[in-house]
């Protein structure tokens, strides 16, 4: 099977990218089926009922989300209808939605789909470990589903390494999302599961983390909010991780995907 991770979309620019280009290159990498992490998809914060929408119509098969999931209220009635939009597992128990939701490919294939939040420098959440440990057990690769990919949301690189080789061998992707810079560590671990540090985002690198540069600058500076953080409007770059796997749903194949905008252009040959 082949896997396309695509990391946060941050505001407009980046959804324009991703309806205008993500359907030539699905077909291009022949990518069976296609993830986004979408919480700051609506202005910088949260996602909408329309974006989500927009974002499935553009190809994309699940959507995951991470600390600003709630920003946008009408995703908490959002989310419980529309099982492709997956919130961070370790939410307490009663929070709206689904941390995993097992999803089929147009060829009948089957995909775990888990959200997690990281816990270092983040919200104080349940356990990550625990909660991501037991959906696993719970649909177990090469079983009860086909390729399983874990998004896990964190700030600290090790609680995001930490996590991937807690899932190697059982996972067919763990990649991070939240920091909006991608990481050159891809790799396939041990056990056959394949890894990034974080995938990066899908916005306009001409800014600070996808937000127009001045507030952010000024915040540094005097520690004093000035206004609002805006979104990055310029040329987006796509980013993200593309993973092939084998018949046991474990990975053979991982590469960093750059698409469009200002970085150094990465598209894997399919």
């Amino acid at each position: 099977m082949k896997l396309l991770f695509l990391g946060d979309i941050v505001g407009r620019s980046a959804r324009d990218a991703i309806v205008a280009d993500l359907p030539d290159l699905r077909a291009r990498l022949g990518a069976d089926f296609v993830i986004v992490n979408g919480e700051n998809a609506a202005g910088g914060f949260g996602i909408t009922a329309q974006i989500c929408n927009d974002l499935f119509d553009a190809g994309v098969d699940a959507v995951t989300l991470g600390n600003h999931a709630w920003d946008q209220r009408e995703a908490l009635v959002h989310i419980e209808r529309e099982p492709r939009l997956i919130r961070p597992i370790n939410f307490p128990a009663g929070t709206p939605g689904r941390g995993a939701s097992l999803l089929e490919t147009a060829a009948g294939e089957r995909v775990l789909v888990i959200n997690a939040m990281g816990r270092v420098f983040m919200d104080p959440l349940d356990d990550p470990f625990a909660a991501i440990d037991e959906a696993i057990e719970a649909c177990p690769l090469g079983m009860a589903a086909d390729a399983i990919v874990v998004d896990f949301h964190g700030e600290a690189t090790s609680e995001k390494m930490a996590m991937g080789h807690f899932c190697d061998g059982r996972a067919s992707l763990v990649v991070g999302t939240h920091s909006h810079v991608p990481t050159a560590d891809a790799q396939v671990l041990p056990g056959g599961t394949a890894y990034q540090t974080d995938a990066g985002m899908c916005g306009d690198y001409n800014s600070v983390i996808g937000m127009e540069k001045e507030e952010p600058i000024s915040r540094f500076l005097s520690k004093i909010p000035s206004g609002r953080f805006q979104p990055a409007l310029g040329p987006a770059t796509l980013c993200g991780v593309f993973v092939e796997t084998d018949a046991k749903g474990l990975a053979i194949r991982v590469e960093p995907v750059r698409v469009g905008g200002r970085l150094i252009q990465s598209l894997p040959v399919a």
